[in-house]
């Protein structure tokens, strides 16, 4: 960004009135000090989401529940998610007024940030740059080059100056100053919709390939929060069909958007027919695995469990608060599927889908 910028204010030239207003009016703000941190905005954003929960399910998210210790919370260690913790608490405090009592959150990594921990992951897709040839491929293909020119041209700068680096960090300004001070910012003049499409595209591309479809460790590692997730449903469901009171009311899980999509790629949510690859921009216009709506800023995922009486119980998802169709199940079952059938859609990964297993290096055997 500090590179753009200065290109910006040292080489760029014409009347164009952002432009100018970029050159004499905008200073950057984004400071390094800001990078992995919660900005104000995101403490609101966590504050209402609790706030839009509690009124989407009054009696599971209730004052009553909260000070009776059945809604559980749970954090990666990193300062964001922690203060996204703290936040969608301060969200249920301040709706309720609750001055006399602080409430507890627990730090997992093991469950939040797997993807640390999953050696073969780590190895074979994050350090492994050869696991992202596709992105790379794109970065240096036809459609990204035409982005950058076009981003030159309006600079009035030469086409060396603006690399696929640049015009991410110019998006990033656009996207940060939209979503972070709500303004229209003068860095969005230097892309039309197509240019965006492209880069959202090499964004998908990038996910797809590194937690997302790409690659079988990418899902897999998150094994053991898939099944955390399923133990507790496991244990409230048979709580509520013995007439117990469900001594978990709800659990707040909060980590990454890495955290989440191979937990969604897992559960089998957003596979296309095809897999993203540099040459298919075109092709794959109408795919399903799009970032921008799995996992805008504050995504969420929540799986809500319904005794409909008589052992009846349904487990409906829900993503950013819209309700998602569990892949696999027919279409009568589809929109709030009995638990049973989702239980036994994922039978398998619930038999296995160890994480200890999945995650090992394999050891090569030793040269003779």
């Amino acid at each position: 960004m500090q590179q753009l910028y200065n290109i910006v204010l040292h080489n760029a030239s014409g009347e164009q009135s952002w432009l100018r207003e970029i050159q004499t009016q905008w200073t950057l703000w984004y400071t390094e000090d800001m990078d992995g941190r919660l900005v104000q905005k995101g403490v609101n954003d966590h504050k209402h989401l609790a706030v839009r929960l509690s009124k989407l399910f009054p009696s599971l998210i209730s004052e009553e529940k909260l000070r009776g210790g059945f809604i559980n919370f749970i954090t990666s260690s990193k300062h964001r998610c922690v203060n996204s913790t703290l936040s969608f608490k301060a969200g249920l405090t301040e709706l309720w007024a609750i001055k006399d009592v602080e409430f507890e959150h627990a730090v997992n990594d093991a469950l939040m940030r797997f993807f640390d921990q999953c050696n073969r992951f780590l190895q074979e897709v994050d350090n492994n740059p050869s696991a992202v040839q596709e992105v790379e491929k794109f970065k240096q293909g036809p459609e990204m080059k035409k982005v950058q020119q076009k981003i030159a041209d309006r600079l009035g700068v030469p086409y060396s100056l603006i690399t696929h680096d640049m015009a991410d960090a110019a998006f990033y300004l656009c996207a940060y100053e939209f979503a972070i001070k709500a303004v229209n910012s003068p860095w969005c003049q230097l892309f039309d919709e197509d240019d965006a499409k492209v880069l959202e595209y090499a964004s998908d591309l990038r996910e797809f390939w590194k937690r997302g479809h790409g690659y079988d460790i990418n899902s897999k590692s998150s094994c053991n929060l898939f099944h955390d997730v399923f133990s507790r449903l496991d244990r409230a469901a048979n709580e509520s069909k013995s007439g117990r009171q469900v001594s978990e009311a709800v659990t707040v899980q909060v980590g990454h958007a890495d955290t989440l999509l191979p937990l969604l790629t897992l559960l089998g949510f957003f596979k296309d027919t095809d897999v993203l690859t540099s040459t298919a921009y075109a092709a794959r216009a109408q795919r399903s695995f799009r970032t921008s709506f799995m996992l805008p800023y504050a995504a969420n995922l929540l799986l809500v469990l319904y005794d409909c009486g008589g052992g009846d119980l349904r487990l409906q998802p829900l993503l950013n608060e819209k309700p998602l169709t569990f892949p696999g199940l027919t279409d009568q079952q589809a929109s709030v599927p009995r638990y049973r059938d989702v239980v036994e859609r994922y039978r398998d990964l619930l038999q296995g889908c160890d994480f200890e297993a999945e995650c090992q290096l394999f050891k090569r055997p030793a040269q003779i």
